[in-house]
């Protein structure tokens, strides 16, 4: 994607069979996308795998997961 990381754009999704709509900054869609081409997944499914278990608004949930996982990368599994 083209812009700056900072650009809020807003994307729709189907989860759990209802629609609703996200937003987060460019560059966490630049990382949920390259996550789920690493893992062969949608960027969706890894969405619905997030919201199914979040305790917090989708928009923070799939921030704190990105994050995590981008701390977690390279370094031993506990």
């Amino acid at each position: 994607m083209t812009g700056q990381p900072e650009d809020l754009l807003r994307r729709s999704f189907r989860l759990a069979g209802h629609r609703t709509s996200l937003s987060l900054e460019r560059l966490f869609w630049d990382t949920l996308k390259a996550y789920a081409s690493a893992d062969g997944r949608s960027m969706t499914a890894i969405i619905a795998d997030i919201d199914a278990s979040r305790t917090t608004a989708l928009s923070r949930a799939v921030r704190i997961y990105l994050m995590t996982r981008a701390l977690n990368d390279g370094r031993p599994r506990a």
